[in-house]
């Protein structure tokens, strides 16, 4: 039997991505001590791997396709196949950010006072083309963790990730610049995606329901009971953006509506609906949406 060798993000996007996944239609199951995930699909293999590891892994064929960061991609300079984008996060819809840094009373203010100066960071990579990029020579040193606390006395500034700045603002950190916006990608071995037509074809197919997933986040479903006359007053209603399915029921004076709106919207347009004549109305949950 075929089968699709997956890396799932261990960390920080772990228990997000199975959240995904289970939206998609799949369900993972994590062991405390295993790294390799259950999930009801006989034709996937699920493996835990750390997100900055799984460019390398899925490019050298370990893995066949694997979720992980934009940012770690392009920190590992690994040649894969970017199949799709998938916003999702631990805390927000938002991008992360790496961006430098460095402490409020700094003189630093910009990257070209960063000659010769010392950068903490986790992303070397990263950073060392960011320097590049703006032909700026410092001192690059990996940091195993608490980066934010180094600046002054172990490091001049740091290049570290962020959502909020939360982190930042805590340790009395200033940020200077924006280093790399970052998303979660669909990534897959290039050899696996264009050379075999079954692997191709299943990684799609992944895609395709984990995107569906992600359309329908913060929507619903709303069905009603409309008379005839009464319809250009609830179509005005609607979102505009929106192509409501409009049915005949057996009673040719009415109709029924059916349309998918934001979830935040309902509160407001369900009594104004009401009011322009619509009835039995029903707001029903989304799984996903396929375009």
């Amino acid at each position: 039997m075929n089968t699709l060798k997956l890396g799932i993000p261990a960390g920080s996007l772990q228990e997000a991505t199975a959240d995904l996944f289970r939206r998609a239609g799949y369900r993972i199951a994590f062991s405390s001590r295993s790294y390799y995930p259950t999930i009801d699909d006989d034709e996937i293999d699920c493996l835990l791997i750390r997100a900055q590891e799984m460019a390398r892994y899925v490019q050298d064929g370990v893995l066949d396709a694997g979720l992980t960061g934009y940012d770690w991609v392009m920190e590992t300079g690994a040649h894969v196949h970017e199949v799709c984008e998938l916003v999702f996060s631990k805390v927000s819809r938002r991008p992360v950010r790496w961006v430098l840094a460095v402490p409020d009373d700094s003189p630093i203010v910009n990257v070209r006072d960063l000659e010769g100066k010392r950068i903490a960071t986790e992303a070397v990579g990263l950073t060392r083309q960011y320097l590049e990029r703006h032909g700026v020579t410092a001192r690059v040193e990996f940091s195993w963790g608490a980066t934010e606390v180094k600046p002054p006395k172990l490091a001049d500034a740091i290049v570290e990730v962020t959502e909020t700045g939360s982190s930042l603002r805590a340790n009395n950190l200033r940020i200077v610049d924006q280093v790399l916006e970052s998303t979660p990608r669909l990534i897959a071995n290039r050899q696996a995606y264009q050379g075999d037509a079954w692997k191709r074809r299943k990684i799609d197919d992944i895609a395709l329901m984990l995107a569906g997933a992600m359309a329908a986040e913060g929507k619903v479903g709303l069905m009603m009971n409309v008379p005839r006359e009464k319809l250009p007053k609830v179509l005005s209603l609607l979102p505009a953006l929106q192509k409501p399915t409009i049915s005949a029921l057996s009673d040719e004076n009415w109709v029924d509506v059916n349309t998918i709106v934001d979830e935040s919207l309902v509160r407001q347009i369900l009594p104004r609906l009401k009011s322009a004549g619509a009835c039995g109305i029903v707001e029903y949950p989304l799984n996903k949406i396929i375009d």
